[in-house]
């Protein structure tokens, strides 16, 4: 899969950590806009199922271009196309500090959410080049600890600037995020060498076999609960258990780091059995489990809730590395983009809709179902999981 070996130069590091930042930048846009959700509720009347459409929106932009940015990113390399994309997504976010109807803010998310796709197959196009498959699983965990860390950059940042300043004025931080990181992936970022297209076999598309296709499909299916509790819990602490939602933001900041080292601990884990479907498979157990224990939670004692919640922030998020890495890996050097670009739009498929369908089983206070309702779907992955299929090259 690539053609460096693991310590053949020091710059893959960089290059790593400037991936880690751009998907930092642009999840802080995709996955931070659940904490305004209690400012837009105030501010614009909404019911939970409306503002869960709007929290969705980013997501669905990504449905559109996914595939798109990765074909892009095969064939004219990584630093172009995260640099382009996320660049356009920062001046896009500026403009929502003008958008005042609720129509063209949705507008505005979902042609961001459509620009910012560029960074996830780029980026981790880029560490599967620069990275042997020995410490491959490592590196994408620091990768995929971007998540979280945007999660908690958002949580930190984004309700003490809508209380003190508004909700138009929030959305400065991940604007300058994007542009910041943007410059900065421009400047610094290499592409990983690669022989040229034409110098290598054509590639039959991997596509012919299941394999896969039953990735994609088990990581949409486990995406379902990382999301319950990205765009639920936020809400649920303030609404429910009556914490402010400035309490309810350190609170998730500080748990969407523990998120950010289950990501990274998962990959180290990858790479030491030598699989990444087997941990994939084995947290989707716990993923299903522990969602049950957030639903016990909220119709028993409000510390096991919190408990639970912790737990489920951490599962519910360490397989996503897992599942993308598969996918490249599956795919090879000339499908590597488009893999991970088909393994994201399956997962933001999931990411858009778990919102507004679970708000509506909701309602206003049905929570410990919608959390039970969200365990089920990681049982129907485990047996989707293609763990016999793998190779691990």
């Amino acid at each position: 899969m690539t053609l460096v070996t693991a310590t053949a130069s020091k710059r893959r590091w960089v290059i790593l950590a400037l991936g880690l930042a751009a998907q930092t930048a642009s999840c802080a846009f995709l996955y931070g806009i659940p904490f305004l959700v209690p400012a837009l509720r105030d501010t614009e009347h909404l019911t939970l199922a409306q503002a869960g459409t709007v929290v969705a929106a980013p997501s669905a932009g990504l449905l559109f271009t996914l595939i798109a940015w990765g074909a892009l990113a095969d064939r004219y390399g990584e630093r172009l196309i995260m640099a382009i994309g996320l660049g356009v997504s920062g001046l896009i976010l500026l403009s929502t500090v003008f958008a005042h109807d609720l129509a063209l803010l949705f507008t505005l998310f979902l042609l961001a959410g459509a620009s910012t796709a560029s960074v996830n197959a780029a980026s981790g196009r880029a560490v599967m080049g620069w990275f042997g498959p020995e410490e491959r699983g490592f590196a994408m965990g620091i990768r995929q600890m971007a998540q979280p860390l945007g999660v908690g950059v958002a949580a930190l940042g984004l309700p003490p600037l809508a209380a003190h300043h508004g909700f138009q004025a929030a959305m400065l931080l991940p604007a300058g995020l994007a542009i910041v990181v943007a410059v900065l992936v421009a400047l610094f970022v290499v592409d990983p060498p690669r022989p040229p297209r034409h110098e290598r076999a054509k590639t039959p598309s991997p596509y012919r076999k299941p394999a896969l296709w039953r990735v994609h499909g088990a990581s949409s299916l486990l995406v379902v609960p990382q999301f319950a509790v990205s765009a639920f819990a936020p809400v649920y602490l303030v609404a429910v258990r009556h914490w402010s939602p400035l309490a309810a933001g350190w609170f998730l900041a500080a748990v969407a780091v523990l998120g950010a080292a289950g990501r990274l601990v998962s990959g180290r884990w990858s790479d030491r059995v030598g699989s990444r479907l087997r941990p994939m498979r084995q947290l989707a157990v716990a993923s299903a489990a522990v969602m049950l224990l957030v639903a016990l939670g909220d119709r028993t004692w409000p510390w096991l809730v919190v408990l639970a919640l912790v737990l489920a922030a951490v599962i519910t998020v360490s397989d996503n590395g897992l599942g993308f890495t598969a996918s490249a890996e599956l795919a090879g050097i000339d499908w590597a983009g488009r893999a991970m670009g088909a393994q994201n739009t399956t997962q933001n498929i999931a990411a858009a809709l778990t919102p507004p369908l679970l708000g509506l089983v909701i309602g206003d206070t049905r929570y410990a179902l919608a959390f039970a309702v969200a365990a089920v779907f990681p049982l129907l992955a485990i047996g989707l999981i293609p763990v016999r299929a793998e190779r691990f090259t």
